[in-house]
C-alpha cells in the first residue's frame, strides 16, 4: 500500500519530501530523470548542497546536461541574431563592433524573452563552479595526511615482527582514518574563494591552500600576498615554501607559477558577455554564485620587481620576530629567500642567527618573564649593549664559554661588516671586551682572569696581552667600591703577570710621583664628581711595563691593607689608599676609625689578646712592607698610632664587657676595656710606650667625651660611670682628682632634681657648659626647700665644682646659705653660716692681705649679707644682731658707716630700753607690772603699724644727705654689686629686702624720734611677710 502510494506521488512532491541526509542516487535517478521540467530538475540539483562528494557530482552532471538544451538555443540566437530590412540596408557600413553590439543585444531580447533559457544559462554557470569547485576539494581531501589512532594497546614486539603476517595487513592494535577537512563540500561550494583560501592558510593546510592556487590561479593569484599574510608566524616557512613567492634571477622579477586549471576553455555561460546579457535582461535568478571575499583585500595582478619583493620579506621577517620572538622561524624564512634567488637578506640573516645565538644559546634568567627580543630593537642596540645582553645572566661558571661562543664571534661580525663597508677596525672586538670587562662585577672579571691566565696557550685566553691584563685589573680594582670582596680582588691579582724588574731609585720616585698624581686624579671635583674604570684605565694606558710592575707591587701592598681594615670593621675601597698616599688628615681620620670601630657590636673585643693583635695590625699599617712601599698610614708615626690606639681603647671601655653570673641570684656585668688600658700600660709588660702626661690627657679627653655623651648625671652606671672609670686608668695627679670631683659634683647636682626645662632634668653637658657654676648651688638651694640646712655638703659640692681653694667662692656660698636660712626666717642657721663667713674673711685677710682683689670681693660680700642679718626686724636676739652690725662696720667701706650706725644706734636704744625694763621688774619684785608694761608696749606697736598705710601716703622725699637715707638700701645696693650673679634672695617664702627703688622711697624721711625708727622696722616687716607690692614691688 506504501508502495503504491509512493508511485503515485508526482516527482515534484517527492523531492521535496526527502532530506538532505536521506537522499540516495536511486532517488536522484526516480525524482529527476522522469521530471520533464528542465528549469525545475536544474534548479533542483542547484538547490542541495549535500557533504557526499559522489551524490553532489550526481546532481551537479545531471543539472549540466538538462541545460544544454537551452544553451544550445541560446548560443543559436547569439551566433545567428535575427536581421531586419534596415539592418540589411546598413549591412555594408557595419563593423565588427556593431556586430558584437548586434548579437548581444539579440541575446539579451533573448533572455528576456525566454526568462526560463536566462535561469538555465545563470544556473549553468553556477553548477560549473561548483563542480570546479568540488573537483578542488576531492583533491584537498586526497591529499590530506592519514591520522593512525590507536584502538587499543600495542602488541608484542615478536607479533609485529611475525614474518609470517601478510604485507598488506595492518599491524595489530593500529587504524588509518583520513583527516577530517576544515569545510565541508556543502559550505565548500558557496563559500568566498579567497576567504577559503586564507581560513585554510591560518590553520595551516598549506597543501589545500597549493591545491587551490594551483587549480584557481587566476582567481586567486592576484590575492597571493593576502593569503600569505594569512598564515601564522609561527609557522616554519619550509611548511610552506611551496606558496612563497621566487624570484626570476634573469628577469629580476617575480616568477609567475604555472596553474592547472580544472577546464581549458571556458563554458559558452560563463563568458562575460554572456554574463553581462544575462545582467541587462534584469531576470531574476534567485541563486547567484558566491562572491570573491566577503571582506576587501588589495590585488596585485602582475608580478613584483626584486626591491618590493625583498622589503615584503623583510617585513615579514619582522613581524615573525615582534610578534612571536621565534627567531629560527625567521632565520629559516631567510634562508628559504635566499634558495629562492632573493639578495638583500644577508645581514638580516646575520643578525637573527645572532639573535639566536641570543635567545636560544645565551643563559637565561630563572623568571618566566624574558624580554621578547625585535629585529628593530636589535638594531637599535649598540656593539656593548648586545655584548652586556649576551653576559646579562652569565655566571663565573659560564662567562668564560659564553664570551667565546657569543660573544668573540659576535664581534668578529661586526668586524668584517666594517671590513666591506670600507671602515676597517680591527681593534673593535678587543675594545668591546674591554669596555664589558671595565664594568663587570668582581666575580665575573676575577673568572675572565682566571680564563687569560699567562700560563695558558695565547688561543685559549681571552685577555692575550699581558700589559693589558695589568691595566685592566688596576683600573678594575681601583675603580671598585667593594667593601667585602678582598678575596675575589685576590683571585684577580694572582692572575696577573710577573716582571723582574731591578731596583732603581729613579723608578720608585717614578711610582711616588705616578700614585700621587693618580691620587689627585681619583680624586672628586665638580667636573667629575666620580672616577670611573673606563677613566682610571686611560690613566694607565701609557704606563710602560715597568711603571706598571711596581704598580702591581703598591696594589699588593694595598691589598693587604684592605684586608686588615676590612677585619676590623672600618673597610676602605682600594680607591682611598691612593687618595690619602699624601693626607695626613684621611689617614689619622681612618686610624681613629680603626681604633674606635673596633671593639663594636660586630667584633666583640672582649680579650687582651684581641687588642693586642689590632695594635699590631695598626702598626703595621704604619710601617712599610719588604718591598719598601708604604701602608695605609704611611704618614703617622709609631707614637701617634700608638696614642690613636690607646684613645680607641678608652673609648671602646662601654663595648668590653664580661658578664659574670652569681648562682642563681644575679648577673653583673663588667666592663674590662679600662683594666686591658691598666694592664698594657704597666711597665713591666711594654706593650704601650706613652709618656704619663698624654696618657692622662687621652683619658680627660676620653672622659668629657663620655660626660658629654651621658644621659643621666648619676655616675654609678652608664656613661657617667666610664667617664668616672676611666679615670682610674692614668696617676692621680691634680688635674685627674679635679675632674673625678667635677663628676661627682654633676651626679650630686643631678640627685637634686634639677629641671633645664619644666619637665626636663637637667643634662651633664648643661652642668659643664654653665658659665656661672655657683648659680646652679643656687638653684639648688631654692628649689630644695631644707639645703640650706646642710651647710657642709653644699660647701663640698662647691669645693667639688671647682673652686676648691676658693675663699670667694666659698664666701659666697654663706652668704646664699645666709640669705635662704633667713628667708626661711631660720636666723640660728643664718647666724651661724654669717659668723663662719666673717672667720672665713678675717683669716683670708690676714693671710692675703686687704688690698687683695679677692679679699675685697669677699669683704663686700659679707658685710652685706651682716647688715642685711643685723637689721632683720625679726631677728630677736639683739646681742646677735649688734655682733653682726659690728663685724659690718669692720668690713664695709669708709662712706657706709655711717648708714650702719644708724641702724646701731636704733638696736643699741631697744637694748637699753629692755635692759632697764628688765632691771626695774627685778628690783621691784613686780612681775604683774612687767607684764602690763609689756602689754603696754605691744598695744603701741600695733598702733604704729595700723597707722602704717597712712604714713606711706603721706611719704616725703626730704633733701637729706646720703648718710640719711636708710643703710639697709644702700647695703643692698652693694651686695647686688658684688654679688650680682647669684640669686640670693630665691624661694617662695618671701623676700628679705625691698627692692632698692621701693626701699629708698620708703625710707627717704627723716627719723627724729624712737618711734619712726620704730614704724620702720614693723614696716619693713609687713613688707618682708609678703606685701611688697602695695610699695610696687616687682615680684
Amino acid at each position: 500500500m506504501a508502495s503504491t502510494s509512493s508511485s503515485t506521488q508526482s516527482p515534484y512532491t517527492r523531492w521535496n519530501d526527502i532530506n538532505d541526509d536521506q537522499l540516495t542516487l536511486p532517488d536522484v535517478e526516480e525524482c529527476l530523470q522522469s521530471a520533464p521540467d528542465d528549469l525545475w530538475v536544474v534548479a533542483a540539483c542547484t538547490d542541495r548542497l549535500l557533504d557526499d562528494p559522489t551524490l553532489q557530482q550526481t546532481l551537479l552532471e545531471l543539472g549540466l546536461k538538462r541545460t544544454e538544451a537551452a544553451v544550445t538555443r541560446s548560443r543559436h540566437i547569439w551566433e545567428h541574431p535575427p536581421i531586419s530590412d534596415e539592418e540589411q540596408n546598413s549591412q555594408a557600413e557595419s563593423s565588427t563592433s556593431t556586430d558584437e553590439h548586434r548579437w548581444n543585444a539579440a541575446l539579451v531580447a533573448r533572455f528576456r524573452d525566454n526568462p526560463s533559457d536566462a535561469r538555465l544559462c545563470h544556473l549553468r554557470a553556477v553548477l560549473l563552479d561548483r563542480l570546479d569547485r568540488l573537483n578542488t576539494f576531492k583533491e584537498i581531501v586526497s591529499q590530506l595526511p592519514v591520522e593512525q589512532n590507536d584502538s587499543e594497546e600495542e602488541g608484542d614486539e615478536e607479533w609485529e615482527d611475525d614474518p609470517w603476517a601478510d604485507d598488506v595487513t595492518e599491524a595489530p592494535g593500529k587504524a588509518s582514518a583520513a583527516k577530517e577537512p576544515l569545510i565541508p563540500l556543502s559550505s565548500f561550494l558557496t563559500y568566498p574563494l579567497l576567504d577559503a583560501a586564507c581560513l585554510l592558510a591560518s590553520t595551516e593546510y598549506f597543501t589545500a591552500v597549493q591545491v587551490m592556487l594551483k587549480r584557481h590561479g587566476p582567481i586567486l593569484w592576484p590575492y597571493r600576498f593576502a593569503i600569505l599574510d594569512s598564515i601564522p608566524e609561527h609557522a616554519a616557512a619550509s611548511e610552506y615554501r611551496d606558496i612563497l613567492p621566487s624570484l626570476d634571477p634573469v628577469a629580476e622579477v617575480e616568477q609567475k607559477p604555472a596553474f592547472e586549471l580544472p577546464r581549458p576553455d571556458l563554458d559558452w555561460a560563463e563568458q562575460s558577455d554572456v554574463q553581462q546579457s544575462l545582467t541587462k535582461s534584469q531576470v531574476s535568478f534567485g541563486i547567484s554564485r558566491p562572491p570573491l571575499s566577503t571582506v576587501e583585500a588589495q590585488s596585485q595582478a602582475e608580478p613584483l620587481q626584486s626591491d618590493p619583493l625583498l622589503s615584503w620579506y623583510r617585513d615579514r621577517i619582522d613581524l615573525i620576530i615582534s610578534s612571536t620572538g621565534m627567531v629560527d622561524v625567521a632565520l629559516s624564512l631567510v634562508q628559504h629567500a635566499a634558495s629562492q634567488g632573493i639578495s638583500g637578506l644577508d645581514e638580516i640573516g646575520e643578525d637573527l642567527s645572532l639573535i639566536s645565538r641570543l635567545v636560544y644559546d645565551a643563559p637565561a634568567a630563572n623568571d618566566v618573564n624574558q624580554d621578547e627580543w625585535a629585529l628593530q630593537m636589535w638594531r637599535s642596540l649598540g656593539p656593548s649593549d648586545v655584548v652586556r645582553a649576551y653576559l646579562a645572566h652569565s655566571t663565573p661558571e659560564t662567562v668564560a664559554h659564553d664570551i667565546n661562543h657569543l660573544v668573540l664571534p659576535y664581534l668578529y661580525v661586526l668586524e668584517a661588516r666594517a671590513e666591506r663597508k670600507g671602515h676597517p677596525d680591527p681593534s673593535l672586538p678587543q675594545r668591546m671586551l674591554y669596555e664589558y670587562i671595565l664594568q663587570a662585577p668582581l666575580e665575573i672579571i676575577a673568572a675572565i682572569f682566571e680564563s687569560s691566565k699567562p700560563t695558558l696557550p695565547p688561543a685559549q685566553r681571552i685577555i692575550r696581552d699581558d700589559e693589558d691584563m695589568v691595566r685592566l685589573a688596576l683600573a678594575c680594582l681601583y675603580g671598585s667600591d667593594s667593601l667585602n670582596e678582598w678575596p675575589v680582588m685576590s683571585r684577580i691579582f694572582e692572575c696577573l703577570p710577573a716582571w723582574e724588574t731591578p731596583e732603581d731609585e729613579d723608578e720608585t720616585d717614578e711610582v711616588d710621583t705616578t700614585i700621587a698624581s693618580l691620587g689627585t686624579f681619583l680624586t672628586p671635583s665638580t667636573t667629575r664628581p666620580r672616577c670611573t674604570p673606563n677613566d682610571i684605565f686611560l690613566f694607565f694606558k701609557p704606563l710602560p711595563s715597568t711603571s706598571l710592575s711596581r704598580m702591581l707591587d703598591v696594589l699588593d701592598v694595598h691589598l693587604e691593607s684592605g684586608e686588615i681594615l676590612a677585619r676590623w670593621s672600618v673597610p676602605a675601597p682600594l680607591r682611598w689608599f691612593l687618595r690619602s698616599n699624601s693626607n695626613i688628615m684621611e689617614q689619622r681620620a681612618w686610624a681613629q676609625r680603626m681604633a674606635r670601630r673596633a671593639g663594636g657590636s660586630d667584633d666583640q673585643l672582649s680579650s687582651q689578646e684581641d687588642w693586642e693583635w689590632l695594635l699590631e695590625d695598626m702598626l703595621k699599617l704604619a710601617g712599610s712592607g719588604e718591598s719598601g712601599l708604604r701602608g695605609a698610614f704611611c704618614l703617622l708615626s709609631k707614637d701617634d698610632v700608638i696614642r690613636i690606639f690607646f684613645e680607641g681603647l678608652l673609648s671602646s671601655g662601654s663595648k668590653c664587657p664580661y658578664v659574670v653570673s652569681h648562682l642563681v641570684f644575679r648577673t653583673e656585668i663588667f666592663y674590662v676595656g679600662f683594666d686591658i688600658a691598666k694592664y698594657m700600660l704597666h711597665p713591666s709588660k711594654s706593650l704601650l710606650h706613652i709618656d704619663p702626661l698624654a696618657v692622662e690627657d687621652i683619658c680627660l679627653s676620653c672622659s668629657q667625651e663620655f660626660y658629654d655623651n651621658a644621659g643621666s648625671g648619676n655616675y654609678h652606671f652608664g656613661d657617667m660611670k666610664l667617664a668616672y672609670d676611666c679615670l682610674d686608668v692614668p696617676q692621680q695627679s691634680e688635674r685627674v682628682l679635679k675632674e673625678k670631683d667635677f663628676i661627682e659634683a654633676t651626679s650630686r647636682l643631678c640627685s637634686f632634681n634639677l629641671m633645664s626645662r619644666p619637665g626636663i632634668p637637667i643634662s651633664p653637658i648643661e652642668i659643664r657648659l654653665t658659665k656661672d657654676r655657683l648659680s646652679l648651688v643656687a638653684r639648688v638651694l631654692s628649689s630644695n626647700p631644707d639645703a640650706y640646712k646642710h651647710t657642709q655638703v653644699i660647701l663640698n659640692l662647691v669645693n667639688k665644682l671647682g673652686f676648691r681653694d676658693d675663699v670667694a667662692a666659698e664666701v659666697k656660698t654663706l652668704a646664699m646659705l645666709a640669705d635662704t636660712a633667713l628667708q626661711a626666717e631660720d636666723f640660728d642657721s643664718a647666724y651661724e653660716d654669717s659668723q663662719r663667713m666673717v672667720d672665713t674673711v678675717f683669716t683670708l685677710r690676714k693671710t692675703s692681705g686687704i688690698e687683695n682683689p679677692a679679699v675685697v670681693e669677699a669683704s663686700e660680700v659679707c658685710w652685706v649679707a651682716c647688715f642685711q642679718l643685723g637689721r632683720h626686724p625679726d631677728f630677736p636676739d639683739t646681742r646677735k644682731k649688734l655682733s653682726l652690725l659690728g663685724r659690718a662696720l669692720d668690713l664695709c667701706p669708709a662712706d657706709r658707716i655711717t648708714d650702719i650706725l644708724n641702724i646701731w644706734r636704733r638696736l643699741e636704744d631697744d637694748d637699753i630700753e629692755e635692759r632697764r625694763g628688765r632691771l626695774t621688774a627685778r628690783q621691784n619684785g613686780l612681775k604683774r607690772d612687767v607684764n602690763r608694761a609689756a602689754h603696754g608696749r605691744s598695744r603701741t606697736t600695733q598702733s604704729a603699724a595700723a597707722s602704717l598705710a597712712e604714713r606711706l601716703q603721706h611719704l616725703q622725699i626730704p633733701s637729706a644727705p646720703l648718710v640719711n637715707a636708710d643703710a639697709a638700701a644702700l647695703a643692698n645696693k652693694a651686695f647686688h654689686r658684688v654679688a650680682a650673679n647669684f640669686p640670693f634672695s630665691v624661694g617662695a617664702r618671701g623676700r628679705s629686702l625691698l627692692p632698692e627703688r621701693d626701699r629708698s622711697r620708703s625710707s627717704e624721711r627723716s627719723l627724729p624720734k624712737y618711734d619712726g625708727a620704730e614704724v620702720s622696722a614693723q614696716a619693713s616687716r609687713v613688707l618682708q611677710k609678703g606685701l611688697g607690692w602695695l610699695l610696687g614691688d616687682e615680684e
